[in-house]
């Protein structure tokens, strides 16, 4: 599934195309990915000028100047097409700008989702109103995390991916982000120290910020808007490596945590 970086590179994307244009056509070829489009989708859209892109949690949101914004989740295998050469069976939803430029939602699985929220609601909108800070907000602090945690025995591994707790996290960025910051993952989230987690709030947004510019990481179907693969995959230092050598020669190892796969390293992690 696309994780944050892979969002964002998404949205960057689209705004090179989509900031300050009108759209002029907007066309939906299937009544649902996920659940339903929205009854008024392309009545809404079309007509429209785009006043900005922004992202939320693993949420791109495409704002217009009706005061409305459109919010889409690439799901498992979503991802946008910018001039594709045609409109293919999975292009469920196709939009074009006053340029002349086409831009394609394609989601071969359908586990993506569009919805057209009121922009003034958007924090009141239920996807968002429980989520926690954003990992590259002001909102992200060692002390945020200690009250987060504060007598929770659930492993730190699996707070991380409680979006009330922070935002956007995914499973690849927390297993480098605690390899970075020396924590085991199966440490208990209460018991982990504050000089710990004043590591470990950097090493989130380092691991993002790098993923990011290196156009995120290529799993499955992901594809940037672009066409491009994103290439963050090769600076894993500990996700998919099971059994390779960590940086200080130990093998990395694996364990499942809430049905997910931890990779780490359990010399460097304590």
């Amino acid at each position: 599934m696309p994780e944050l970086p892979e969002v964002e590179t998404t949205v960057r994307g689209l705004a090179t195309v989509l900031e300050g244009q009108v759209l002029t056509r907007v066309q939906v070829n299937r009544p649902d990915l996920r659940r339903p489009f929205p009854p008024g989708l392309v009545q809404a859209l079309t007509g429209a000028r785009v006043t900005g892109l922004s992202r939320r949690a693993k949420y791109g949101l495409i704002h217009v100047d009706r005061g409305q914004t459109m919010v889409f989740h690439l799901g498992m295998s979503g991802r946008w097409r910018i001039d594709p050469d045609e409109i293919g069976k999975h292009d469920h939803l196709v939009i074009e700008t006053g340029k002349g430029q086409i831009l394609a939602l394609n989601d071969a699985r359908r586990f993506g989702s569009v919805d057209l929220v009121d922009s003034a609601a958007l924090d009141a909108w239920p996807q968002f109103a429980a989520l926690g800070p954003e990992p590259l907000g002001p909102g992200l602090t060692a002390a945020h995390l200690a009250a987060a945690f504060e007598t929770r025995f659930a492993a730190i591994k699996l707070l991380l991916l409680d979006q009330r707790v922070v935002a956007g996290l995914g499973n690849i960025y927390v297993c480098e982000a605690l390899h970075r910051a020396r924590i085991h993952p199966e440490r208990e989230a209460g018991k982990v120290s504050r000089a710990a987690l004043n590591r470990l709030v950097p090493e989130i947004r380092a691991v993002l910020e790098e993923a990011i510019l290196a156009g995120g990481s290529t799993l499955r179907d992901y594809v940037r808007p672009d066409g491009e693969l994103g290439y963050f995959a090769k600076d894993w230092r500990v996700y998919g490596r099971e059994g390779e050598a960590c940086g200080c020669g130990r093998p990395v190892e694996r364990v499942v945590q809430g049905g997910r796969s931890t990779f780490f390293c359990g010399a460097c992690q304590k």
